[in-house]
């Protein structure tokens, strides 16, 4: 798997791969990481969960480069935050993300903002549930105002330097 990942980092402007590799696979996720984790982000989410115990295994291993947060996945907003600070403290990207079966509430997008994540993933604003979300951090960059900033391409390992 990883030779093909590798391909089609070669082949097509990638930024992001989500779950590469089985959630157990922890030497596989070390030897994708150790091959692209300088050209793209790396994001864990069923290899995290989320959970500061495997996110501290993960930054040990030198396995991923970015965790996905959920925040109703590991039992509380804390233990989220927690994990948050724990990745970014050791270099790590964070996405803050939805869950299926969302709903309108935007806490999401404020904790997006809070925590300096960067990145949100909530899908295309095709619904209600997701609209609202992108609604809230528009209202958030009104409130910012100039102190908002949008990072763009710059986010992303493959467009730096």
């Amino acid at each position: 798997m990883t030779e093909y990942y590798e391909e089609l980092v070669a082949a097509y402007p990638l930024v992001s791969i989500e779950d590469p590799l089985f959630e157990d696979d922890w030497a596989g996720w070390k030897v994708l990481t150790d091959k692209l984790g300088d050209k793209v982000q790396i994001v864990g989410d069923d290899l995290f969960v989320t959970n500061p115990e495997r996110l501290a295994r993960g930054i040990e291993e030198g396995t991923a480069n970015a965790l996905l947060v959920k925040v109703n996945q590991i039992g509380s907003l804390t233990e989220t935050l927690d994990a948050v600070e724990l990745a970014q403290r050791n270099g790590f990207k964070c996405m803050m993300s939805h869950r299926s079966g969302e709903t309108e509430d935007v806490t999401i997008a404020d904790l997006a903002v809070a925590t300096n994540c960067g990145q949100i993933k909530t899908g295309a604003p095709a619904r209600s549930e997701r609209v609202a979300k992108y609604n809230q951090l528009l209202r958030i960059e009104e409130i910012l105002d100039d102190a908002a900033v949008y990072a763009g391409r710059s986010a992303f390992p493959r467009f730096k330097g």
